[in-house]
Order: C-alpha cells, then sequence, then structure tokens
C-alpha cells in the first residue's frame, strides 16, 4: 500500500494538552520547508580582546570544530551601550544583540535581534504548536535582567519568561498536565511526571501495521520515543540508592532563585554540577529546535559578572587542562574569591592561566550547545545550525574594568550562515559598533525594522554578508 504523505507540523497530543513533535521524516519531505528561525547565545563575563587574537589557538579552540560554519567576528564595539554610573558588565550584557544600553534595571533599551527577525516573518504569530519565544539557560547572578536574559520585545520587555530549570524548560516547550478532576493522587504524579505515557496510544499507531510512514520512518520514531523519554528521566526520574524505595531528587543540583545570588557574594560551584544541568538545559532546548517547537529565543551560559567560586579538574579534547579551585587560589573569601576576579585582574602582558581556563571553559560550553543545534538535520540536507541565524556574544571586549571604553569595546562575536546569508570559515576583524552589525544582520535576514535612533546613519557591514 502506497504511504501518505504527512506534514512537518504534525503534533501527537494527549492529555492536558500536552504535544509532542515527530521528528523529520521521508513521508514529510514533500511537504517540509525549513522555518526562519534566530536564536542568541550568550555566555558571561567574555574574551579579553587580546586574548581573541590568539584565534583556535587559545581559548578559542572549542569553535575549531565549528569554525567552517561561523563567521567569528572581533572588534565589535559596543561603547555606545555605557550608561553612566551603571556596571559595565550590566552595559554590555544589554547591549548583546540589541545595540543599546539599558533603559533601567529591568528593561533593555530596545528589541534584541530575534524578536526583530520574529516580527518581521510571523506578524500574525508561528504555526500553532511553537513557543513563540524560548528564553531559557544556567546563571546565577540575578540582579539587572539583562544579567541573564537576552531576548527583548520592542518595547525592551522581556519577550518570555526565563526557564533556568530543566523540569520548567520541558513543561515550557511540551505543556504542562494539569488533571485536575477524579484522578488519584498517586496516578497524577505517575502522568505528570511521565508525558510520553499520554501519547502512548498515538506513538503506537505510527509504529505499528496501520501506520502511513514506512519500515525506515517507523524505524526512526522509534528511536525518536527512546530518546524524549531520555530527556524525560534524565530531568524528573528518581534515582535508586542503596536499594532503597527511590524518592524523587531535588529539582536541581544547583541552585536557583535567591540562593543563587547571596548579596552578590557569589556561592560555590562544583565544576560537572554545573556542566551537568547546563547541558540537558542544552539538550531540550536543541530536541524543541529539532520538533519544531521554537524558532526564536535565547540561551544564556553564566550571567554576565558572573560570581562563581568554582572547583574541579577541567578536561578538554582527553587532556586535563586546569584544576579550578577559585577560593584557594584567589586565597580569598566572598566575592573576591570569584572566578570574577580573574577577569578584573587581567594583564595583557602577563599569562592569565586561569582566566584563560576559565574562559576556555566558557567556550567549551557555548559550542556545546551549537554542536547540538549542528546535529539537527532540516529538510534541506543542512543543519539546525546552519540555516538559524544564531548569534554569540557576551558583555566585556578588553577586560580591563578600568577603562569602560576598553571594556565595551572588542567585544566576541560569532554569527552562523543563516542559510547562506553570511560568510562563515572566517575570521573578520572589523572595528565596527555592535548596532551596525545587528542592522546588516537584520537588513539580510529580510526585515525593514531596524535597531537605534530613527535619525542614525545606517551604516552596513557588507565585509559579513556572504
Amino acid at each position: 500500500m502506497e504511504k501518505q504523505g504527512i506534514s512537518r507540523r504534525t503534533l501527537l497530543r494527549g492529555a492536558g494538552g500536552i504535544a509532542v513533535g515527530l521528528p523529520l521524516l521521508e513521508e514529510m519531505a514533500a511537504s517540509a520547508h525549513v522555518p526562519v528561525r534566530a536564536f542568541n547565545v550568550f555566555f558571561g563575563l567574555g574574551v579579553p580582546a587580546p586574548l581573541q587574537s590568539e584565534g583556535f589557538d587559545g581559548v578559542l579552540e572549542p569553535l575549531r570544530g565549528l569554525s567552517s560554519k561561523l563567521l567569528i567576528v572581533r572588534g565589535v564595539d559596543q561603547v555606545r551601550c555605557d550608561e553612566a554610573g551603571i556596571n559595565a558588565h550590566f552595559d554590555g550584557a544589554s547591549g548583546a544583540f540589541t545595540g543599546e544600553p539599558p533603559n533601567g534595571e529591568a528593561r533593555s533599551g530596545g528589541p534584541s535581534i530575534d524578536q526583530v527577525v520574529r516580527k518581521a516573518h510571523y506578524p500574525n504569530g508561528q504555526p500553532p504548536g511553537v513557543v513563540p519565544t524560548l528564553i531559557a539557560g544556567t546563571y546565577f547572578r540575578r540582579s539587572r535582567v539583562s544579567r541573564y536574559v537576552h531576548s527583548y520585545s520592542t518595547d525592551g520587555t522581556v519577550a518570555a519568561a526565563m526557564q533556568e530549570k530543566p523540569r520548567d524548560l520541558f513543561d515550557r516547550v511540551f505543556g504542562k498536565l494539569t488533571l485536575s478532576d477524579v484522578a488519584p493522587d498517586q496516578q497524577r504524579e505517575r502522568i505528570r511526571r511521565s508525558i510520553l505515557d499520554s501519547l502512548v496510544g498515538q506513538y503506537q499507531y505510527f509504529t505499528g501495521s496501520n501506520s502511513p510512514l514506512g519500515a525506515q520512518s517507523r524505524a526512526r520514531l522509534a528511536d525518536h520515543l527512546d530518546r524524549i523519554r531520555e530527556f524525560e528521566i534524565r530531568a524528573f526520574a528518581p534515582k535508586p540508592s542503596d536499594g532503597r524505595e527511590p524518592s524523587l531528587p531535588p529539582r536541581s543540583r544547583i541552585a536557583h532563585g535567591g540562593y543563587a545570588d547571596p548579596g552578590g557574594e557569589g556561592i560555590d560551584m562544583d565544576l560537572s554540577s554545573l556542566t551537568e544541568e547546563w547541558r540537558l538545559v542544552c539538550d531540550l532546548y536543541a530536541l524543541a529546535v529539532e520538533l519544531d517547537r521554537v524558532r526564536f529565543g535565547s540561551v544564556t551560559f553564566l550571567a554576565a559578572g558572573e560570581r562563581l567560586r568554582i572547583k574541579g579538574d577541567y578536561e578538554y579534547g582527553g587532556r586535563r587542562v586546569f584544576h579550578f579551585d577559585d577560593a584557594n587560589q584567589r586565597d580569598a573569601t566572598g566575592a573576591k574569591a570569584c572566578s570574577h576576579e580573574w577577569w578584573h585582574d587581567f594583564d595583557p602582558e602577563a599569562r592569565n592561566e586561569q582566566l584563560r581556563a576559565h574562559a576556555h571553559m566558557h567556550i567549551r560550553e557555548t559550542a556545546y550547545f551549537l554542536e547540538q543545534l549542528d546535529r539537527i538535520r532540516d529538510p534541506n540536507g543542512k543543519s539546525a545550525l546552519e540555516n538559524s541565524m544564531v548569534t554569540v556574544s557576551t558583555e566585556s571586549g578588553d577586560g580591563r574594568h578600568s577603562d569602560v571604553k576598553r571594556e565595551l569595546s572588542g567585544v566576541f562575536h560569532a554569527v552562523s550562515a543563516a542559510g547562506g546569508r553570511f560568510k562563515t570559515g572566517e575570521i573578520l576583524d572589523l572595528q565596527v559598533e555592535g548596532i551596525d552589525l545587528y542592522n546588516t544582520m537584520l537588513d539580510a535576514m529580510g526585515t525593514t525594522d531596524r535597531l537605534g535612533p530613527e535619525d542614525r546613519e545606517i551604516r552596513q557591514v557588507d565585509a559579513i554578508r556572504a
């Protein structure tokens, strides 16, 4: 029997409105297309400009494997984002992806580039089942919102609620079961914790003998089911211990809310706990992209001006890079013992060993998210990383905090191809303002709206165009 084509937008729906998308299958080829997508990826504290000059031989090494799919832009100036009397970490973070200074402590000075693209391409809203904007990340410094939120609407307000806990991110993407009627408490808890249990009948149909799918697609769908189950287990499932009856673990192994930033003095953080939760957030976000549940938003690895006392062995590429032990290595307590201080101590004439190791780790974890996007195959055969406008940035350029003009110049940026609109496989030293870089990107994405004052001269950065 000839198999029928099915839509890329097909969703499986269960109790409480839960929706899980299908992976790309052969039967979807005729109706499939690559959606317009834009994501902002932020990592805290930055890469001092002199270290950027070392390319992939220095702290940018973890991006080497993605170098053919990224355009590295050095020399980006965000000095116009300086707000007198306000911490430059906050100013630089506010300017990331907006090109504008902050507008108070809870608003940006304008929209972020992802939201300008969203408004232009989906003026009447996105298809059913797509989360309008997804903002997620792992961060601790709480003061001033744009330290950690990096997606803003036209009026400068946050484009969506921040999802920092893997469970909350899972619920945001796939919906939340609300069984308020007659279900027993035990059953309600079981169903709440297992999205797939409420969808199993539909999965059995799509993978069974009466399925409209071919054998290869049925096998792929079964693998997809197993993968989502894996994510559920990582985010929700109890873990047995000592042979006793298992109980639900804490919802997160790391601090959130007020506990994450006690008076700005920083917290102790085991490296493995930090990266384990961050990578689960990345995996869930990438799954949402793969299932076409999200097309716009931002991801944050550590807040601007982050204050952590990190401890643990740091390894990369099969070698031990460094042993983090901030408190002991700084021989201090509280805020002065945090890794943040290595940036304050930056000396372009010195080795800066501790800063290098931390910055390398920040880039490694940023690269992890990009790698997850690069594993997703779109209908045109290219990856989601290649087809989407993915912009990577941070808050600080030079790292020498005694001079705002230094600190907010030379801010690291990386941009993906955005469906062939931008060059990749190069490192460009451009010496341009962030707002001009962003407006050139928006022009290439076919938007008519621009960032900044209406009377500001448009300065195209044509060097980034493919």
